[in-house]
C-alpha cells in the first residue's frame, strides 16, 4: 500500500520515537523481524553494537527466539525464560544477563534485579567476543528456573 503511515515515515525520516538514552520505542512483538526493527532504530555508533550482539546470539546459539518486550530485544528458548537482553542507555549499550551470577566470571556490573548481571558497552570498547560468546553460551545452557 503506497500511502500507508510506515511509508510516510520511512520518508519522513520520523521512525521510531527514541526514548531517554536513546533506547527506541518499539512495539513488542515475537521473532527477528521487531528485533531487527530495534537494532535498525539503534542511534549512532549503537547500531553497529546491536547488530554486533545480535550476531554473536545467533551464531553462539542458532535457534535462539528473539522478541521485542519492554523496549528492549530478549533473547531465549522457546517457552522458557529469556536469557539475554541489551538496550540502549545515554553513554553505552547494556548487555543484559538475566541469571549473571550463575555464569564465570559473573559479567561486572551488579543488579538491584536477583541473578541479575550487566555488561556495559562504550562506543570505544574493545569487546573481548570470546569472553561474550562464553557468557552467552553458559546462560544459555542454564536450567530454566524452577518456579
Amino acid at each position: 500500500m503506497p500511502n500507508s503511515k510506515k511509508d510516510a515515515d520511512r520518508k519522513s525520516g520520523s521512525g521510531p520515537k527514541l526514548l531517554s538514552g536513546g533506547n527506541p520505542q518499539i512495539p513488542k512483538g515475537e521473532g527477528d523481524e521487531p528485533v531487527q526493527a530495534y537494532i535498525a532504530a539503534m542511534p549512532g555508533w549503537k547500531r553497529p553494537i546491536g547488530e554486533r550482539l545480535d550476531r554473536l546470539i545467533v551464531r553462539t546459539v542458532p535457534d535462539v527466539h528473539k522478541a521485542v518486550k519492554w523496549n528492549q530485544p530478549f533473547y531465549g528458548h522457546e517457552g522458557e525464560e529469556w536469557f539475554v537482553a541489551f538496550r540502549c542507555f545515554t553513554h553505552y549499550v547494556q548487555l543484559q544477563f538475566s541469571r549473571g551470577t550463575s555464569l564465570d566470571p559473573m559479567p561486572p556490573k551488579a543488579s538491584k534485579h536477583e541473578g541479575m548481571r550487566y555488561f556495559d558497552i562504550h562506543e570505544d570498547d574493545e569487546l573481548d567476543e570470546e569472553q561474550l560468546v562464553s557468557w552467552i553460551e553458559q546462560a544459555s545452557r542454564l536450567p530454566p528456573k524452577e518456579k
